[in-house]
């Protein structure tokens, strides 16, 4: 008999299956059943973890931002600000398979918002922390708190990853590093 699953790993997997459905079939193909069949489980199993479809799609969606930070906490410190920054930076672009597949999922999760306010809410918290987070970079780089460049910095890191998004996933990725590296580089001229 294989060793039974801790609690947290089978929502992980669940989830997982969650956003197979979710890249293959789309969101509004998402349900106890189909979700369970791609996980391999028995509905009664799945239900025991998630009893309503609303809280398997809100688990997945924390599962999202749950991942990118742990990415990003995990991210070493270095003495080179600009290169930290872009470090950091990175693990929310959708630069390789993993990254890619949460933005899909995500945005796919987010157009679900309207009707599930803890959907809206968890989109709400997760564009705040990346606020949030700009607002350090520019801070750390700049030497001063900017509110126009923190929405600046914001604004590109949404833009580059919509943009990744809609390239092919074999095409280089260079591109968008490069031009997130020249603004990093720009804010950090202004230090002072």
């Amino acid at each position: 008999m294989p060793p039974r699953m801790d609690h947290e790993a089978r929502r992980a997997e669940l989830a997982g299956a969650v956003w197979r459905v979710v890249r293959e079939q789309g969101v509004g193909a998402v349900s106890v059943r189909t979700v369970a069949q791609e996980a391999g489980v028995a509905v009664g199993s799945l239900r025991h973890v998630f009893p309503t479809r609303a809280e398997l799609l809100e688990f997945s969606t924390e599962l999202i931002v749950r991942r990118a930070t742990e990415r990003i906490a995990a991210v070493p410190a270095e003495d080179d600000t600009v290169r930290h920054a872009q470090r950091v930076l990175d693990e929310l672009l959708p630069l390789d398979a993993e990254r890619r597949t949460e933005m899909e999922v995500n945005l796919a999760l987010v157009a679900e918002a309207p009707a599930l306010p803890r959907l809206a809410a968890i989109r709400d918290e997760a564009h705040e922390a990346l606020g949030g987070l700009c607002a350090q970079i520019v801070e750390h780089l700049s030497g001063r708190p900017d509110p126009d460049e923190t929405r600046r910095l914001h604004a590109l890191l949404d833009g580059l990853a919509l943009h990744l998004l809609h390239q092919d996933p074999a095409e280089d990725t260079t591109w968008a590093r490069t031009l997130l590296r020249a603004e990093l580089e720009r804010i950090a001229s202004h230090h002072g």
